[in-house]
């Protein structure tokens, strides 16, 4: 996480972006005291399998039937 004042903050923004994009968190302070903070952003994966291989990997991390696997994998599709 960096921390940086307003006035460096808009000095460099355009590198600051680049780190968040790389997946840094950065804490714009004002006077020492921080008042906004800028982080990622991540998008929602459409939930897609390629294979039977990736589902078997989503049942046994999840710990959950097939049918139930399938059926949330299903849900997210809608969103």
């Amino acid at each position: 996480m960096i921390n940086t004042g307003i006035k460096e903050a808009r000095q460099n923004l355009t590198g600051l972006l680049g780190r968040v994009e790389e997946g840094e968190e950065i804490v714009i302070t004002k006077r020492g005291e921080p008042i906004a903070k800028i982080s990622p952003f991540r998008k929602k994966t459409a939930g897609k399998l390629r294979s039977h291989r990736d589902l078997r990997a989503v049942v046994g991390a999840k710990g959950m039937p097939l049918s139930e696997a399938v059926r949330e994998l299903r849900s997210e599709e809608r969103y």
